[in-house]
């Protein structure tokens, strides 16, 4: 499976990788743009940790558990904090998510869980 191969599905399956090289997976929503994968996510989170520690990610089409339906391809991630970027992000993600996102959001709200997001951009491991 190449990375043009994961299109634009509801979940992917985020594998990062700690410090001693073993991969976390993670379920996440996920927008396909211009090539490349969005993910939108808090900042403090343990991806988005690993992620700014080593970029190699690999990914696959998952079930909402993060239960891979497709064979893992690797790619590369970089996180977007900008605050334009982060907004971008959210755009995406309301844009195909809708009602399920807002409530999501809403309930974060509710929580005063109001911890910064971050884009996160994956794409194409350079040949």
């Amino acid at each position: 499976m190449k990375f043009r191969d994961i299109g634009n599905p509801t979940y992917i399956a985020l594998e990062t990788f700690r410090k001693s090289g073993e991969g976390v997976a993670t379920p996440v929503w996920v927008v396909a743009e211009d090539g490349k994968l969005f993910v939108w996510t808090v900042d403090n989170s343990g991806k988005v940790k690993r992620i700014r520690n080593n970029p190699r990610v690999r990914v696959a089409v998952s079930d909402a558990r993060g239960n891979p339906k497709s064979d893992w391809v690797e790619a590369q991630a970089r996180i977007l904090d900008d605050p334009a970027s982060e907004a971008k992000q959210r755009q995406r993600i309301d844009a195909k998510y809708g009602l399920q996102f807002r409530l999501i959001n809403l309930m974060s709200k509710l929580r005063r869980d109001n911890a910064p997001h971050v884009a996160v951009e994956i794409s194409q491991v350079s040949e």
